[in-house]
């Protein structure tokens, strides 16, 4: 079998093959509420053939919208509309998993197609930011957060909490904290975002607290049996490479230590300027590190589109599965695809039934 279509189990979820479609913003939500574009875009893409399928960034609060055009979790109403949405992902055989968070300081932005800046306090549809510390992303994210007091971080811990089961609730057999991308989480742990001087802040212990304390919270309320997983960005390309590298992978053995189940391996994105190293796999020995030193499943996604480099990092035991976004997207069979071009015995089979039925059968030839 070939590795990318061999099984994965984790805790008591087994997913079909190694392909994970990963979170991607719609930003075509109605006040947090899902619509008939969600629907359709889940079902298109569950029954592609992937293992899982992850829901967008869906936020814990208003606050924390990156648009006010993104999904929510933080009332029992939008948890109806989701349940829908992982009824429809299970049904098309994959796993429905979903992404919660906390924009933080890049907050309050317009939709990318109509501009990605800051939206203005005074515009109804922006509203203020908040984050560790009262300093602004830059670039075209140039608001001004307010510095969260104590009472705000036991208000957004609570929020996770209270959208983690909303989401269980919901049907979603699989959890992902977003801690990533230079969103709140991310900030928390970031040195140039977070200049606290209390117990949030300073030192590792102090910069870590956030995401451990919201990961313990949500783990008593997310079912012991269903992978909770975290998205984290473990390097940022700012020069610091090496430290902030290490202090990732030390994070990520605590995270496992208090209930982590997969680490999703990432960039921060703390700051609009920096160098990434674009290119094919180019996380792989990255993610590699983090699961050899962490001892934790790993998947990450840019640059493993091509199924021979998405088979080989697999192979090779750099990720536990891939993260398929841009070319899902393009071709929701792209399963299919890269069985064909792995040269799979019955490639068809990696679909749904109803499809596989009708590409074999009366299939010419594969």
């Amino acid at each position: 079998m070939t590795a990318l279509f061999t099984p994965f189990a984790l805790k008591d979820v087994t997913l079909r093959n190694r392909i994970a479609v990963p979170p991607m913003c719609q930003y075509m939500a109605e006040d947090g509420y899902v619509n008939d574009w969600h629907a359709a875009h889940y079902a298109g893409i569950a029954r592609g053939g992937a293992g899982l399928v992850i829901v967008e960034a869906t936020a814990v609060s208003p606050e924390g919208r990156i648009t006010h055009a993104c999904t929510g979790l933080w009332n029992d109403g939008q948890a109806v509309g989701m349940a829908r949405i992982a009824a429809t992902i299970k049904a098309a055989g994959a796993v429905p998993g979903i992404q919660i968070g906390h924009a933080g300081r890049k907050a309050s932005s317009n939709r990318p197609w109509e501009g990605a800046d800051h939206v203005p306090n005074d515009d109804p549809r922006g509203w203020q930011t908040i984050a560790p510390s009262a300093i602004a992303f830059g670039g075209d994210l140039p608001k001004v957060p307010l510095a969260m007091t104590l009472d705000d971080i036991a208000r957004v811990k609570q929020n996770f909490v209270d959208a983690a089961r909303r989401a269980r609730d919901a049907g979603f057999e699989w959890l992902e904290l977003h801690f990533a991308h230079g969103y709140l989480g991310q900030s928390f742990f970031n040195v140039d975002a977070n200049r606290r001087t209390d117990a949030y802040g300073g030192s590792f212990e102090g910069r870590s607290r956030f995401l451990l304390e919201t990961l313990a919270a949500v783990r008593e309320v997310w079912p012991e049996h269903l992978p909770l997983t975290a998205r984290m960005g473990v390097i940022e390309y700012d020069g610091r490479d090496e430290e902030t590298l290490a202090e990732s992978i030390e994070l990520a053995r605590r995270f496992k230590a208090g209930g982590l189940d997969l680490l999703n391996v990432s960039v921060g994105f703390s700051t609009p300027d920096v160098n990434i190293p674009w290119g094919p796999a180019f996380l792989a020995p990255i993610a590699e590190r983090v699961r050899r030193e962490a001892g934790l499943p790993v998947a990450a996604s840019w640059g493993i589109d091509s199924p021979p480099i998405a088979n080989r990092v697999v192979a090779d035991g750099q990720m536990d599965l891939v993260m398929i976004g841009r070319a899902m997207l393009a071709d929701p069979h792209y399963p299919y695809r890269a069985a064909k071009e792995l040269k799979l015995d019955k490639p068809s089979w990696v679909l749904p039934a109803p499809y596989a039925h009708w590409l074999e059968r009366y299939a010419i030839a594969e």
